[in-house]
């Protein structure tokens, strides 16, 4: 070989091994951060709400491991898994835990008051897949599927999913969109249905499990459509779950067509490839009903007021509904069935309708407002020309 070959062959080597050690530290980087966004309402919630139910509260300073440590996120996800595969909600997955946490935690598996409420449970499903397509260590992949069978277990035989499981005697057994619960699990669902990279491991007797499961979430989406004067609209925050009609929650939740949870239902069903003709007509009367349903010529504005206790907290600031012919388009969180007003409640569950005669702390204190359909429309022409070419419901 002659001298000139030499230096090549060490180059392209060089060139080689240079290209592995990038690749390497790139996939390396790519598992340094799986997210744990997910978990931040719950983790907020621990840390902000002093809740007597708590299986442990945090301690001062409580310390917390970098997401690069996603291994020991993971084994804190394993340590509150309860027996039934499923998660409580409110804690903070990244905490380093005490001796004494860790042991009441461990001590308190039975306590099933598990959830899907603040994003809990189907994040915590997807978070160990993660963990395990970049470990291959097996509890990560066992409590994974723990986790799909919870979520399996929980459904309804009409195809919905409570807010809370093992059921509870209160408005938590209903059919939950609020907080991104239905969908959020329903999207999870889609994941594992449509090979997401992180569910390969998943076996063909759990995936059809998990298909059934997904195409009856399907159909009770459709089923639950509120249909209101003869025509489909969009959906409730919650809906009853023997008759799937639109149900009262909190007391100031009122049952009504709920603009803002409807936009996330709305979404995911947009991004089913082929769908059919029911799911299409399904999507059009959103469409239709979002911008039908806009207001025009109204600003929301906060502003600062003399702070206040009320039983729940500090009232530092107000919101108030301004005429403004510059605003853009906006919608009420919930419109009355029957008569398509926005609607407004309180504490005790009085139908308004006026921003202003909301009290001051709830009126500060919810998102009585929205700009979330604007999401749907923007969306809507090219899902439109590709699935329903013929049949433009925006046109004027």
């Amino acid at each position: 070989m002659t001298f000139k070959n030499q230096n090549y062959l060490v180059l392209l080597i060089v060139f080689v091994l240079s290209n592995a050690f990038i690749n390497a530290q790139s996939n390396k980087k790519d598992a340094d951060f799986i997210t744990t966004k997910p978990f931040g309402d719950s983790e907020r919630h621990w840390y902000g709400i002093k809740d007597p139910n708590n299986l442990v509260d945090p301690v001062p300073n409580q310390q917390k491991y970098p997401e690069s440590d996603y291994t020991k996120i993971a084994d804190n996800m394993i340590l509150f898994q309860r027996a039934n595969g499923g998660w409580p909600k409110n804690y903070d997955m990244k905490a380093i835990l005490t001796p004494e946490q860790v042991e009441k935690v461990a001590s308190t598996k039975a306590i099933l008051h598990t959830t899907f409420d603040n994003e809990t449970s189907y994040t915590h499903v997807y978070y160990l897949a993660q963990v395990y397509t970049a470990t291959k260590i097996e509890k990560y992949k066992e409590a994974c599927e723990k986790g799909i069978q919870f979520i399996i277990d929980a459904q309804y035989a009409n195809g919905g999913w409570p807010q809370y499981f093992p059921l509870e005697k209160n408005y938590s057994r209903y059919i939950t969109f609020n907080d991104g619960a239905y969908i959020g699990i329903i999207n999870l669902l889609d994941q594992i249905v449509n090979n997401n990279p992180n569910f390969s491991f998943v076996d063909a007797a759990l995936k059809s499990k998990v298909t059934q499961s997904y195409n009856k979430g399907i159909d009770c989406i459709l089923n639950m459509q509120i249909k209101d004067n003869g025509r489909l609209t969009a959906w409730c925050q919650q809906h009853d779950e023997v008759t799937l009609a639109p149900a009262w929650a909190r007391k100031f939740e009122p049952p009504s067509i709920c603009n803002a949870e409807s936009v996330d239902v709305v979404l995911f069903l947009m991004k089913i490839k082929n769908p059919n003709e029911r799911i299409i007509q399904s999507i059009q009367s959103a469409v239709k009903w979002f911008e039908d349903s806009k207001i025009y010529n109204t600003r929301i504005e906060s502003f600062e007021i003399d702070a206040f206790e009320s039983k729940y907290k500090t009232v530092k600031h107000d919101v108030r509904a301004v005429v403004d012919s510059t605003a853009a388009p906006i919608w009420a969180r919930y419109y009355e069935l029957g008569t398509n007003k926005p609607l407004f409640s309180d504490r005790n569950s009085e139908l308004l309708y006026s921003l202003a005669e909301v009290s001051v702390e709830r009126r500060n204190g919810y998102s009585w407002y929205t700009y979330e359909p604007k999401k749907v429309l923007d969306k809507y022409r090219d899902w439109q020309q590709k699935y329903a070419p013929s049949n433009d419901v925006l046109k004027k």
